[in-house]
């Protein structure tokens, strides 16, 4: 037992104590803030003005696309689209919604020019000249008959990548036009935006407790947590293998085997990593628990939060035995692996099925939110290669009968019983095999040995 222990010991320090691993370990919270707030900062930066001439043939649309590109427009229709997705809204949306819309209008000024006399090379030609020597930045030109099927509305700019305010001016032209074609046919605009407004749809599931989830939040929470799993699971399994090899390239194997048994030094090698996988994976839950902590504090955040699904403290207890579920299932197929080769690269080409599997596990948790309660989440959920994956998105989305979990747990343990033991007979005769990879019939022939 002292051993083991001291192998358990050795094999955490070595993986925990790298620079690699501390980088790794704060550069997810970090990176996943990351990608939470630097598009946020981007979309709310102000640009510069775009300067815009617009030439209008028709003499029917200018003006509307002024007033629909104005402060007030698009704020009333910020305003509109939040609240059909979060109903009444409170002051400090308002507040954004505001801030937000007048960064967006005060993006455009609008440049006169006078096209009176010009044919339309010539307008084409001018407005080239000035946007080529910084006079202005775009120039939209409306066609004389917009009813015609084929009449084009040419729109050219110096910031072609600036789809934001390219965007705009689409959606703004296109409102302008609807409403004059309605003028033109005598259909009072403000009866047809009232038959037409969008209806104020809410989306909840309802669990077997007669309790209402929200099905978007509960979606982004299960693809959160069944992405951590899986990279948790991919990494750690193939450092498993990575240290496998290296013992066995650097023939430190056989000093070791004469200190340990080889199914001690194996298990030992598995519950030492093992470890280093659960202080990692604690300290980003710690990292989700510490951000929700803080948003908690904002009032802003707060019907964002109560969107979130409520995670119990038993929940994190399922969610600790699948990972080390998953874990030492596929801790032991890379064992394996390594045991039969003799480079990382040959390693790395048996890795791709194991790696696999559990992206198929993945996407089967896309199939367990959808219906969490369906036969096929059932059968992915008791499955030793797919439940570590999906239980725990199926316990988030609708935790199924205790009986369900514990004998997914319970044909987990034994195929973890199964891998480890197939592994240990590999590992003990593998290890010592240097010079070529192990064949199939080979390796039959290590099981079989007594």
């Amino acid at each position: 037992m002292k051993k083991f222990l001291a192998i358990v010991k050795h094999e955490y320090r070595k993986i925990v104590l790298k620079w690699t691993f501390l980088l790794g370990t704060l550069l997810f919270p970090i990176l996943g803030l990351g990608f939470a707030i630097v598009p946020a900062i981007i979309f709310s930066m102000k640009g510069e003005t775009t300067r815009l001439v617009v030439i209008d043939r028709s003499g029917k649309i200018a003006e509307r696309l002024k007033d629909n590109l104005s402060a007030e427009r698009i704020r009333e229709k910020a305003r509109q689209a939040a609240a059909n997705v979060y109903g009444e809204l409170n002051a400090s949306q308002e507040e954004k919604i505001r801030s937000g819309t007048s960064q967006l209008a005060s993006g455009f000024e609008f440049v006169d020019f006078d096209a009176a006399g010009k044919t339309l090379d010539q307008i084409r030609q001018e407005l080239n000249i000035r946007a080529a020597s910084d006079q202005i930045d775009a120039y939209l030109i409306i066609p004389q008959d917009i009813n015609d099927p084929g009449a084009r509305f040419e729109f050219r700019s110096r910031k072609a990548g600036d789809f934001v305010a390219n965007d705009s001016i689409k959606d703004a032209l296109n409102e302008a036009v609807r409403s004059q074609r309605l003028a033109d046919a005598n259909i009072d605009e403000s009866k047809l935006a009232a038959i037409n407004r969008s209806i104020s749809f809410e989306s909840k599931s309802i669990s077997e407790r007669g309790e209402e989830k929200d099905g978007d939040s509960l979606f982004i929470a299960s693809l959160v947590i069944g992405m951590m799993i899986y990279i948790s699971l991919t990494v750690y399994g193939q450092v498993i293998m990575g240290a496998v090899v290296e013992e066995k390239e650097t023939r430190i194997a056989e000093i070791l085997f004469s200190s340990a048994r080889p199914f001690e030094l194996m298990l030992g090698k598995l519950v030492g990593v093992g470890l280093a996988g659960l202080t990692q994976l604690g300290i980003w839950a710690g990292s989700l628990a510490g951000m929700g902590i803080f948003l908690s504090t904002q009032a802003e955040m707060a019907p964002f939060l109560e969107s979130v699904p409520k995670i119990t403290p038993l929940m994190l207890v399922y969610f600790l035995l699948y990972f080390l579920a998953g874990y030492f299932t596929y801790a032991a197929i890379f064992a394996l692996i390594g045991s039969m080769v003799t480079t990382v690269q040959e390693g790395g080409q048996f890795a791709f099925p194991p790696i696999m599997i559990m992206l198929i596990g993945f996407y089967f948790g896309f199939a367990v939110v959808r219906d969490p309660n369906s036969e096929l989440s059932f059968w992915v959920s008791m499955s030793p290669f797919f439940a570590p994956l999906t239980m725990p998105i199926r316990i988030l989305a609708e935790t199924p009968p205790i009986c369900q979990i514990m004998l997914s747990l319970l044909i987990n343990a034994l195929a973890i019983a199964g891998l480890v033991w197939l592994t240990g007979r590999v590992y003990r005769v593998g290890m010592l095999m240097y010079g070529k990879r192990a064949t199939i019939p080979e390796v039959l022939k290590w099981i079989k040995q007594a």
